[in-house]
């Protein structure tokens, strides 16, 4: 007998064909690893040169980490064929406007990482992978019902 937290996740699920989440889940993994990887990376030779070094690396990072992105989510979950421009200029449109709400409340995770928990040089890192994993959560619905809708 399936629980209410059973049939819950069902009636939420039941519209996502199970390979296609599997894909978007793998590919997925790397654009966090990726684009993780590429405002760590930015972050670590900004932040000594400016004040806010990780702002310029979040929006730097997030610029190549979109293209990226897009092309895996347009060869490997959704499959779609042609309409590159209109698709990456979508797929701009769900990361970008994640992105500026990230880099609008990433000082603010900096600041509480660093005056609340107490870490010092590694705030905007644990700040950054909290934003990614917010991100997350919205990028799928985004890509899946605007970015790559079939029409």
């Amino acid at each position: 007998m399936p629980t209410e937290q059973q049939t819950l996740f069902a009636r939420l699920t039941s519209h996502i064909p199970p390979a296609q989440f599997s894909r978007y889940t793998l590919v997925g993994i790397w654009n966090t690893i990726f684009g993780y990887g590429s405002y760590a990376a930015l972050t670590a030779l900004l932040m000594p040169r400016m004040t806010h070094g990780y702002l310029v690396a979040a929006v730097l990072s997030s610029l190549v980490s979109i293209s990226v992105a897009f092309l895996g989510y347009k060869w490997l979950v959704f499959k779609t064929r042609g309409n590159y421009l209109r698709e990456w200029l979508r797929c701009h449109v769900v990361y970008g406007t994640a992105a500026l709400i990230g880099i609008i409340v990433l000082p603010a995770f900096v600041y509480g990482y660093h005056r609340l928990v107490g870490l010092e040089a590694s705030a905007p890192y644990v700040a950054g992978a909290t934003v990614t994993g917010l991100n997350v959560i919205v990028s799928f619905l985004g890509h899946r019902h605007f970015s790559f809708r079939r029409n």
